[in-house]
């Protein structure tokens, strides 16, 4: 598909989509958009950083203008998403595409005051973007009417399961039973999780399976150091950030190892803002602000934000720790190379983490490359990382047997 026109949509949301910059539809919009604007229920895998958020927005704010209300009255369109930052981003892009439209967009997240949220639930509203906590509250205590819904979306499935949101999105979705539609977007459909869950929500969906194509991965251009141990890694670190990068994301596992990294960034003279679970949403709103807006240039970041935050013009995603999975990997190096423009992505690694490198270019099916510094090279030799064998299923069965029988 060379061209958003051939998806049928309104003048109003083209004019929109070329303001943005938007080129041409990425593999996922191509493959949901179509039976979604058809009124069939879609199940979406999409790594992040593939246009997916546009991928359901637009259906559903075509449907809102081939049918528009008659009176005023709650929303028509729910989106679900697993943290605020994400909602509130989501909504931002919804705004952006229905610029030329006569829709209302709001956001119902945790941080926000109650006041606040009941002047515009008596509002008249087209799309809310909502946590599911928050939004069960209003459900619970009759603030908010889901009789009028749909369409009901789930953005990032798979990460909402991970935070423990299943029961909660069921209740949602039996609220919601009025609906029409129903699109799930997860980053991954693998492991029986996801689709269990899919089973409850969505009426004979359309899977598509959007793997970016292999030029929009190369645009990532990855690479590795070995680390012989914290100093020389702080080192490459520090030399990588005075050097190449421009604006960068540095991943570390845990909250302590960010509070360590950024005491020892600003012993190097490096300003940085950061991101981490249970922080203040004025906080984290905050920081967010002042990496969009060039105030700083690097930012630390825990998992919490490697999923769903669109941060424009990032040249650099380093992994100070490597992550537990491959899939986080994918997801946080996605935070660079978006909307067309290339990246870098940096893993530092250490001797433990030599199985987890090799395992991520298995996941990517491409090795990712190994680079020296001069002066900076790793004195100790690479370990070698022995492949457990797979056991051969018959000899399996026969053990079995033979066990059995004594």
């Amino acid at each position: 598909m060379r061209d958003f026109s051939e998806l049928e949509l309104d003048s109003e949301l083209l004019q929109a989509i070329e303001e943005i910059g938007y080129e041409r539809p990425t593999a996922v919009q191509a493959e949901a958009i179509p039976p979604a604007l058809d009124g069939r229920d879609v199940l979406a895998s999409a790594p992040t950083g593939t246009g997916k958020t546009a991928a359901f927005l637009l259906p559903m704010l075509q449907h809102l203008q081939d049918f528009p209300r008659k009176k005023p009255g709650p929303a028509r369109v729910l989106v679900l998403t697993p943290t605020r930052e994400l909602a509130i981003q989501v909504a931002d892009q919804a705004r952006a595409l229905a610029k030329y439209t006569s829709l209302n967009i709001f956001t119902i997240t945790g941080g926000i005051s109650y006041d606040d949220h009941a002047e515009l639930l008596g509002k008249t509203q087209d799309i809310v973007v909502a946590t599911p906590g928050r939004l069960m509250e209003y459900i619970e205590s009759e603030r908010f009417d889901c009789r009028a819904i749909e369409c009901l979306i789930l953005d990032e499935a798979d990460r909402m399961l991970d935070m423990g949101f299943a029961k909660v999105v069921e209740r949602i979705n039996k609220e919601c039973r009025w609906r029409r539609q129903s699109l799930l977007f997860s980053a991954t459909l693998e492991g029986k999780g996801v689709r269990d869950f899919s089973t409850k929500i969505l009426n004979e969906p359309v899977e598509v399976n959007a793997e970016p194509p292999r030029r929009e991965r190369k645009k990532i251009h990855q690479y590795y150091h070995r680390c012989d141990n914290m100093t020389h890694k702080l080192a490459l670190l520090e030399n990588i950030l005075k050097g190449e990068a421009e604006r960068t994301i540095i991943f570390v596992k845990t909250r302590e190892r960010l509070a360590t990294l950024r005491d020892q960034l600003a012993a190097m003279h490096v300003p940085c803002c950061w991101i981490q679970g249970e922080m203040a949403q004025v906080s984290r709103n905050n920081t967010i602000r002042r990496f969009r807006e060039g105030e700083v240039n690097v930012m630390l970041a825990t998992d919490v934000a490697a999923r769903g935050i669109d941060l424009p013009d990032v040249s650099h995603v380093i992994n100070f720790d490597m992550p537990r999975t491959a899939d986080v990997y994918l997801h946080r190096i996605g935070r660079t190379a978006r909307a067309g423009k290339k990246g870098t992505a940096v893993a530092l690694v250490e001797a433990h983490d030599q199985a987890m490198i090799e395992r991520v270019g298995r996941y990517l099916k491409e090795e990712v490359a190994e680079r020296f510094i001069e002066g900076l090279r790793p004195t100790h030799k690479k370990p070698t990382v022995v492949k457990k064998k797979k056991k051969d299923p018959k000899k399996k069965v026969a053990a079995k047997k033979k066990k059995a029988k004594k």
